[in-house]
């Protein structure tokens, strides 16, 4: 940093404190991502509902919902109603019943709280109530997700919360689609948003760190979002698509993306989403970064996936969690 005069104000608070362990910075912010709810406008109206009826603030009213746009071919499962994205998403739903996973500062895990508990059963009973794990897993396995085919094409999927960078995959593959997006609410009706993103770093033992310290400037650099962000821009134009942007941890360069290169004022449904994209940054927040952070993350979604699995109970298989994610918490501080 001190090398190339990098300016750490342009980078989001959240990407940074991600990559930010014992006060030291180990990396600098590329793609940031959003997670937001994704809702099928054409499937929601088809059960004479109205996208706002898919609120998982309201978990009564999300089960009752979920069931009515839940569609089975005898008894097989045709439309998922909603994907509550469980292992992946579990942090989202930690958040919203007011669990932190891990402390701040990365050393204590908080898996057995009996909130998340209650988040996870209440997760794997919206699959459960949709046929279980094995049909609904299969079922979502064979969606098209990249392609002209894609579930929100293909009515194989009603609702979901989701990365931001789909918005530019429906853009692409099915830009007439119709869809809603909308904040991942809390129990309270407060937006959650857990954000990730990929970081630049450089080994210990790499071999031109000058040269990385410098392709590093560059790659993070406002002036390389936007240029790539126009490059884009230009692409989809010529294609007669929308281009709904790009995502990054250069709050600079997302100020300048969304607020003169991402024009979408004729295509209003995507000029909407964007919008609530947008507006769902200010709730974001990362997981604390910790030295044990792959353990950390395999030993809560190998939980979920027994739950899932029905092998373990959700309060049985977060114990076991916290065990193991603790254990390599405490043996990496060593």
């Amino acid at each position: 940093m001190a090398k190339e005069n990098i300016d750490l104000e342009q980078y989001r608070d959240p990407a940074l404190a991600e990559i930010t362990l014992d006060g030291k910075l180990y990396g600098l912010p590329g793609f940031y991502d959003n997670r937001v709810l994704m809702i099928n406008d054409a499937a929601v109206r088809s059960a004479g509902l109205t996208p706002d009826a898919v609120d998982p603030g309201d978990r009564a009213a999300l089960s009752t919902v979920t069931d009515q746009l839940t569609r089975r071919a005898g008894d097989k499962l045709a439309r998922i109603g909603f994907d509550p994205k469980i292992p992946e998403f579990l942090p989202m739903w930690a958040r919203a019943g007011g669990v932190e996973m891990i402390s701040a500062d990365g050393t204590k895990a908080n898996l057995d709280d009996p909130e998340l508990v209650a988040g996870l059963e209440y997760a794997v009973g919206l699959i459960n109530a949709q046929g279980g794990w094995g049909s609904f897993k299969a079922f979502r396995d064979s969606f098209d997700l990249f392609g002209d085919r894609n579930p929100f094409a293909s009515d194989q999927l009603a609702a979901f919360p989701m990365e931001d960078w789909y918005l530019n995959v429906l853009a692409d593959v099915s830009p007439d689609t119709e869809i809603t997006i909308a904040p991942f609410t809390d129990e309270q009706g407060e937006p959650v948003d857990w954000v990730t993103g990929s970081a630049w770093a450089i080994p210990a033992a790499a071999k031109h760190k000058d040269q990385a310290c410098t392709w590093i400037r560059t790659m993070t650099d406002s002036a390389t979002w936007i240029a790539a962000a126009e490059a884009r821009a230009e692409k989809r134009k010529s294609e007669g698509k929308p281009f709904t942007g790009v995502y990054t941890g250069n709050e600079k360069a997302d100020e300048r993306i969304f607020g003169e290169i991402v024009q979408l004022g004729d295509y209003p449904v995507y000029d909407k989403a964007v919008k609530a994209v947008l507006g769902a940054q200010d709730s974001a927040f990362a997981l604390p970064a910790s030295p044990a952070r792959n353990e950390f993350l395999t030993a809560w979604q190998d939980a979920v996936n027994r739950v899932l699995s029905g092998q373990r109970s959700p309060a049985d298989a977060m114990r076991q969690a916290q065990q193991e994610a603790q254990t390599a918490l405490d043996d990496a501080a060593k």
